[in-house]
């Protein structure tokens, strides 16, 4: 499982996808989570801007990545 370092109290699924290196473009990871490829805390997510906290593990392409907050 990869950990995705955050400074903030959270950050929004998008941003959090671009800066694990699961997508490389802001559109493709739209893309993906409207397709419903992307889970979230084992729920598939639809929402690009759901917000992540500390612990939250989203998946995508059979890859964990959990949220470390500061």
């Amino acid at each position: 499982m990869q950990e995705v370092r955050i400074r903030d109290e959270y950050i929004k699924l998008e941003q959090a996808m671009k800066l694990a290196g699961a997508v490389s473009m802001g559109s493709e990871a739209k893309m993906v989570i409207q397709a419903g490829e992307v889970l979230v805390n084992s729920e598939v997510e639809l929402r690009r801007g759901k917000k992540l906290r500390d612990g939250d593990i989203f998946t995508y392409e059979d890859n964990d990545y959990r949220i470390v907050g500061a």
